[in-house]
């Protein structure tokens, strides 16, 4: 707010401070500003100066603007009251835990994918596409994790569990107890993702790392589990460190050449190839290897423990351990307490290689940029937010699935609440807490599971918003097609309320997208009239009902089966059968 106050006139404001621009307009004009500013920088412009002149600028730091000026609207406007508003305030979040729940087609995918871009930037874009693009852009980086709960998600799934580790060379598995496999606690997506909330926590006041178009190394030092010492002294030591290439010094200029690192390798060891360790990674790592670049030390196969930038040329400088003789300068950017998943980065594990250039088709740049600290900023910027949406919450045992969880989800239980709270995990023995800059958000199906299934505990600690029905959204649908959906999914729902419960009804969302006539057959006969027969346990006279149809002439026919012979001669009754029509009847969605 300070930031703003200093540079008022450049942003616009005729006031003198933030009291009177709030006391002449509601801060409207500074509001519109920023968000002409923040317009103006995603289409590569650089109004942002005025407000931050030495900065290369950011969303994230435009966004913590905006925000913090909203934060002192609401704050003036209710100085008595609290500061948080209910779960629709589109502005600085605190945490969330959101259930979105209704009958199917209702919306609920797409209103989380709003949820959480509104959670993560501050602001939703008014395109559905514009939204869902930010939406994936999000999900890239590593502030949005998707998953879907079902009736054998565990625990073990969601937060952590013993998982068998094979005794690969260098691997996590690795020791003196020879071939084999061993137990090793593994991080469920909720752990991951705490873990990358936490570390944007801790990066504090600074923008994303400016990672462009740095080359991005893995780099091994020394084998996790069997050689920390190595991994230690070069984190101490401010280096990266390979144990390839013997006890040759390399720094001489002619090895700048591939054919000459191989020559001289060939003299120690004869007929070795171009791919050998002690050719390939040498040259790569003295050469290849730029200032600049980075840097990410893995932790096995599947994760890692640290990055860094490289600051220096190579240099010949043993360790006194084994072979790792060859050194380069680095800049430690991310040292982990405990490692992260690769796929927070890159899109494959790392093979064993100790040292080579991560591919761009696999490298999330985005993600990496986020995890690093980049320009500090003298603002009091509140870090990256995080989501974790999960599908269909109500379909696994959820207490079973959250276990100690249920009380560190409360706001004030988080890290960096007023009463932040870690426990000790059963597995791993590790202590851990929940950042409070992770929100939770989680759809339920009303017609697969009633809400009162839920524990009690766990609705405690949820806010309930309910997704129905909304037939004026058909308004586009039903100028295209000519046909009044509106209308007739008020109608089908309303008989079905009536016949069932108000949980069961059809959603909007089946008929949106239609545009022609043989859309809307489409959908009635493939998604709507199937889930009818589902509602009704395949009662199809009540299903007839709910479409208007009870003689079978519009949507279904029906089909009076006589006795068979045996039968009739002892009075039997006629059944009745019904099937879809082939084709709907022109009248088929007028008022019945």
């Amino acid at each position: 707010m300070s930031s703003i106050e200093k540079r008022m006139k450049a942003l616009g404001s005729p006031f003198a401070d933030i009291d009177a621009a709030y006391d002449a307009d509601g801060l409207e004009q500074l509001r519109a500003a920023l968000a002409t500013m923040t317009k103006d920088y995603q289409e590569g412009g650089t109004a942002y100066r005025a407000l931050m002149p030495s900065s290369v600028g950011s969303r994230h730091r435009l966004n913590g603007f905006r925000n913090a000026l909203e934060s002192y609207r609401r704050f003036r406007a209710a100085p008595d009251g609290p500061l948080a508003v209910d779960g629709e305030d589109p502005d600085v979040p605190t945490p969330t835990n959101l259930i979105l729940y209704g009958p199917p087609g209702t919306g609920k995918t797409y209103a989380t994918a709003a949820e959480a871009v509104r959670l993560c930037d501050g602001e939703v874009p008014e395109k559905r596409a514009e939204l869902m693009a930010r939406y994936a852009k999000l999900r890239e980086a590593g502030q949005i994790r998707f998953v879907t709960f079902h009736q054998s998600y565990s625990y073990e799934d969601f937060v952590e569990g013993l998982r068998p580790v094979s005794a690969e060379p260098g691997g996590e598995g690795s020791g003196d107890d020879g071939p084999g496999f061993r137990l090793v606690p593994v991080k469920g997506v909720f752990r991951e993702i705490c873990a990358r909330a936490e570390q944007a926590r801790k990066r504090g006041g600074s923008a994303p790392f400016d990672v462009g178009e740095r080359s991005v190394y893995k780099m091994s030092l020394g084998r996790a589990g069997s050689e920390d010492e190595v991994y230690d002294a070069a984190l101490a030591g401010g280096y990266i460190v390979l144990g390839w290439g013997g006890d040759v010094d390399w720094s001489d200029p002619s090895y700048g050449d591939f054919a000459t690192v191989k020559a001289r390798w060939n003299e120690i060891e004869p007929g070795v190839s171009g791919t050998s360790g002690n050719v390939a990674q040498v040259w790569r790592f003295r050469e290849q290897m730029r200032v600049g670049d980075l840097v990410v030390v893995s932790a096995g196969n599947h994760s890692f423990r640290a990055i860094g930038e490289i600051t220096s040329g190579y240099r010949y400088e043993p360790t006194g351990f084994r072979t790792y003789n060859h050194r380069r300068d680095v800049r430690w950017l991310l040292k982990l307490d405990e490692p992260l998943g690769v796929d927070e980065i890159y899109a494959k594990p790392f093979t064993q290689q100790s040292c080579y250039r991560l591919s761009d088709d696999h490298l999330k740049r985005e993600a990496l940029s986020r995890l690093l600290p980049g320009e500090a900023v003298d603002d009091d910027l509140p870090p990256d937010q995080f989501v974790l949406v999960i599908d269909e919450i109500n379909r696994a045992n959820v207490s079973k699935v959250l276990g100690e969880l249920i009380t560190l989800l409360e706001p004030d239980k988080r890290l960096g609440g007023e009463n932040e709270i870690r426990l000790t995990l059963p597995y791993s023995g590790d202590a851990f807490g929940v950042p409070d800059n992770l929100h939770i958000v989680g759809t339920m199906n009303t017609a697969d599971r009633s809400i009162a299934l839920l524990d009690t505990a766990l609705r405690r600690r949820f806010v309930f918003r309910e997704l129905m029905p909304r037939p004026e959204l058909l308004a586009a649908a039903s100028a295209a097609t000519g046909i009044d959906l509106g209308e007739f999914l008020r109608r089908v729902n309303e008989r079905i309320e009536y016949l069932v419960d108000r949980e069961r009804q059809i959603g909007h969302a089946y008929l949106m997208a239609c545009r022609t006539r043989a859309e809307v057959d489409e959908a009635m006969r493939l998604k709507i009239i199937p889930l009818l027969q589902e509602y009704f346990f395949e009662d199809w006279s009540k299903v007839a009902l709910v479409l208007g149809d009870p003689k079978g002439q519009r949507f279904l026919e029906r089909i009076t089966l006589k006795p068979p012979p045996g039968l009739d001669e002892d009075g039997a009754e006629p059944r009745v059968s019904w099937r879809v029509r082939d084709s709907f009847p022109l009248d088929a969605y007028d008022p019945a």
